[in-house]
């Protein structure tokens, strides 16, 4: 039986993918990021549970808002599988498994639209 308190999870148990999803919503909202929306695509794609997507308005910011995310994210035991694209491309994507992260500055965000493409999923979470 897995222990679910927070002690247990910062000993390196995984998060539930829910979970995990929550807290990098959480951290990205931290950092001011604008327009995060959280995806449920378990009914719809293997790729992963969830889709967290969200805008940086700088470079500055964008780099904050992976550092911070992949950081909030470590101090609770798991670390991302790996990390493409860079702030200063426009578009960061941080894979932890079961959630990927989709950091984006305005104008690629809208070129990409992955909310229209991936518009059968589920919102479980939009901040403004």
């Amino acid at each position: 039986m897995r222990p679910t308190n927070s002690l247990a999870r910062t000993k390196g148990l995984l998060l539930e993918p829910n979970e995990l999803a929550h807290a990098i919503v959480g951290a990205a909202a931290d950092k001011k990021a604008t327009d995060i929306v959280l995806l449920d695509l378990r009914q719809i794609a293997l790729i992963a549970d969830y889709f967290v997507i969200c805008s940086g308005q700088s470079v500055r910011q964008l780099r904050a808002i992976v550092k911070d995310v992949i950081k909030a994210i470590k101090d609770l035991g798991q670390y991302p599988r790996f990390v493409e694209g860079t702030p200063e491309s426009g578009w960061v994507l941080i894979d932890f498994g079961t959630v990927v992260v989709h950091v984006f500055s305005p104008e690629l965000r809208s070129y990409y639209a992955l909310e229209q493409l991936w518009r059968e999923a589920p919102v479980v979470v939009r901040m403004q």
